[in-house]
């Protein structure tokens, strides 16, 4: 079954032939939120677009909370830009399952990503998995919300991971973290 939106879904072939490919940043300066997922997914990085898999709650979360008009599918996810948000991965070679990834991998890409941040200084920097987070920035007991830390004077949120497959949030507890998020980048706009 196709996804809505989706010219295609991938066989077994093109995902496992996904595995260690990018997916390219969807990024421009100035942002006002800079969404950091913690890497592509096979699914993903076999499509070329940002929480593609159906089942992942990113782009439901992302328009229930306000900030877009409708709700997206993956291969829309350059029209973020018009609302001045952004996609990027902390990790950047596509996986299986994000238990994959090394501490080395997470400190890499943790400083990867600060050196995004100071290129292209988004308001925010959301972080979409705190054990990512606390792995990449060297932030063991870090929780979702605000961070007392930020760099570059980009403030720095975490959220839950969007995946399906993430269990401890649902639905409707990712759409009011959004929202909190929302109104904090809201207060942003100059």
């Amino acid at each position: 079954m196709r996804r809505k939106g989706s010219p295609f879904k991938p066989t077994k072939q093109q995902l496992a032939g996904a595995k260690g490919k990018t997916v390219p940043d969807v990024i421009a300066p100035d942002l006002r939120v800079l969404f950091a997922g913690i890497n592509p997914g096979l699914y993903t990085a076999a499509v070329g677009h940002h929480f593609a898999r159906p089942g992942n709650r990113f782009w439901p979360a992302l328009h229930q909370s306000g900030f877009t008009k409708r709700l997206l599918s993956s291969f829309e996810e350059r029209e973020l830009l018009l609302d001045d948000l952004g996609i990027t991965n902390i990790v950047a070679h596509a996986t299986a399952a994000a238990a994959e990834l090394t501490k080395n991998d997470f400190e890499i890409g943790g400083r990867i990503l600060r050196k995004k941040v100071q290129r292209y200084r988004p308001r925010i920097l959301a972080i979409l998995g705190v054990g990512a987070y606390r792995e990449a920035f060297g932030r063991p007991k870090a929780a979702i919300g605000e961070q007392d830390e930020g760099f570059c004077d980009t403030r720095i949120w975490v959220l839950p991971n969007p995946s399906g497959l993430n269990a401890n949030y649902q639905l409707t507890e990712l759409v009011k973290l959004f929202k909190q998020l929302r109104k904090a980048a809201d207060k942003c706009r100059d």
